[in-house]
């Protein structure tokens, strides 16, 4: 095969990692919180119930930024009833997945959580838009932030939290162009919405970050004409505008699941157009960012295999099983958001423990890493520092939904200490790609790891029963000389080099 090739000099970058672009999210949705992230009387569960195993795993993942608490739920949530004593919290209908919310695991547990996680972990919280509005988002900011000395913040106080939760990055609703919502609403009404709630939120903390719901996705009827018409309304209120995609494999056609970066790509490109329009309309100087606050690998055409009942408690829902193919998709995705960094500013993998996760666990028993965890695991740990511009020159193939794409995906992150790590996936199911990177003015003298995550079934996958199936290895044969990275990409994989 036709050698892959691209070059990095440290005069073109593409702008600095913003470290919530290692974002995750946590929705009371199935058993992401409930026998997920916690479960009183677990072996493993600390004082509060949370799962020590599985923070050890979050901790070791590197998450960063935390959204909470959905996604579609948060559209008919009552934040009052996750506050006080658990015992007293009331048991609500949640219509968005039909199952029955015990409330047992709130907001002071997820601020707790995150407090575990440790000091990078940083609340991002969801405001129900779609039931309520301005007067109950003021509630839960005065509940949240205010230090004391007001009816809600003195009520924090009496539950126990001392100490303001100090939220400064806000989603204000979600998805609210899909008629699956809960309080679906017309662009302009949102917009309006958005930009009262905004305005009265900067009116108690100026300096709050504040994200305004793009599309739900760029396939959506609206696309586009959604942002214009929101942003239009927000445009000085808010600091972000969010993105929404999900990928899978559909009748067999690996070849364009494979390709599914190049449409996040073309979502973010369209987006930026979009924002940039709007202010160039309203001849502002202000840029507005991107919040990709959801995005995954998601199987939704395939059946779920566990029964499950109408109004069931954390009932077995979105428990996505992946294999190696998911995993090179996953981390496509990971590059795609890599490559824009200088506008996509937090992003947020949906979801963190069993929902469609890279952590799965089992109730009583153990708690395991998905195929899909090693990609992200290794991102955020060496994907910090500035994203160099990568144009990649590579072999092509055709894809039914995306036309000709590239074999090669690929990008670079130059950290401070100026070494250099490429993350690069290999599109082709059947044959090696040969990669050369021209590696200018950098100093780089040694490569120090190449790391592969592939296997000779495609279709491999962690489980209860084999939970270290598949896992990174190391790959022999990458130098450096002359200035120049050699390497061989196996085939269907994504490939960490570190070099220094």
């Amino acid at each position: 095969m036709r050698t892959a090739r691209f070059a990095l000099d440290p005069a073109f970058t593409v702008g600095k990692v913003d470290p919530r672009l290692f974002g995750s999210f946590v929705e009371h949705l199935g058993r992401c919180v409930y026998t997920g992230i916690f479960e009183p009387g677990h072996s493993s569960a600390d004082e509060t119930g949370l799962r020590t195993d599985v923070l050890d795993l979050v901790r070791e993942l590197g998450v960063t930024t935390i959204r909470y608490p959905g996604g579609n739920f948060v559209s008919g949530y009552n934040w009052e009833d996750s506050v006080g004593p658990a015992e007293d919290r009331p048991r609500r209908l949640d219509l968005a997945w039909r199952s029955t919310e015990t409330n047992r695991f709130g907001l002071s547990e997820y601020i707790a959580f995150l407090k575990k996680v440790g000091p990078q972990a940083e609340p991002m919280m969801a405001i129900n838009l779609g039931t309520r509005g301005v007067a109950e988002a003021l509630a839960l900011q005065e509940y949240a932030n205010h230090p004391s000395g007001t009816a809600r913040s003195d009520l924090r106080v009496a539950h126990g939290d001392k100490d303001p939760f100090g939220i400064k990055l806000w989603c204000l609703g979600n998805e609210m162009d899909g008629p699956w919502q809960t309080g679906h609403k017309t662009a302009e009404e949102y917009g309006r919405l958005a930009a009262e709630t905004a305005r009265a939120m900067r009116q108690i903390e100026p300096d709050l970050e504040l994200v305004a719901c793009g599309s739900s996705g760029q396939g959506m009827p609206t696309f586009a004409e959604w942002e214009a018409t929101v942003l239009q309304e927000t445009y000085d209120l808010v600091d972000h505008i969010s993105l929404h995609a999900y990928y899978e494999e559909t009748d067999g056609d690996r070849d364009s699941f494979l390709a599914s970066a190049v449409d996040t790509e073309s979502f973010i490109e369209n987006v930026v157009a979009t924002c940039d329009h709007v202010g160039a309309r309203l001849k502002s100087k202000k840029k507005i960012n991107l919040s990709f606050d959801e995005w995954n690998v998601w199987y939704q055409s395939r059946p779920n295999p566990h029964p499950v009942e109408d109004w069931q408690e954390a009932p077995r829902i979105l428990e996505d099983v992946y294999s190696v193919t998911d995993a090179v998709v996953f981390g496509s995705l990971l590059i795609a958001l890599l490559r824009h960094a200088d506008r996509v500013t937090v992003a947020c993998l949906a979801q963190l423990v069993n929902v469609i996760a890279p952590i799965m666990t089992e109730p009583g028993g153990p708690a395991w890493r998905q195929t899909t965890f090693f990609p992200f695991a290794q991102a955020s740990k060496y994907g910090r520092g500035q994203v160099l511009d990568v144009r990649v020159d590579s072999p092509t193939y055709e894809t039914k939904k995306y036309g000709e794409a590239d074999l090669l995906h690929a990008t670079a992150v130059r950290a401070e200490d100026g070494s250099v790590t490429v993350f690069a996936v290999n599109r082709s199911q059947s044959e090696s790609l040969p990669l050369e990177v021209a590696l200018n003015r950098l100093g780089l003298t040694t490569v120090v790891e190449h790391s592969a995550l592939a296997d000779a079934d495609p279709d491999a996958t962690n489980t209860l029963d084999d939970q270290e199936r598949v896992t990174p290895h190391p790959v022999e044969g990458t130098t450096l000389q002359d200035g120049t990275l050699s390497a061989v990409l196996e085939p269907l994989s994504w490939n960490v080099i570190r070099l220094s």
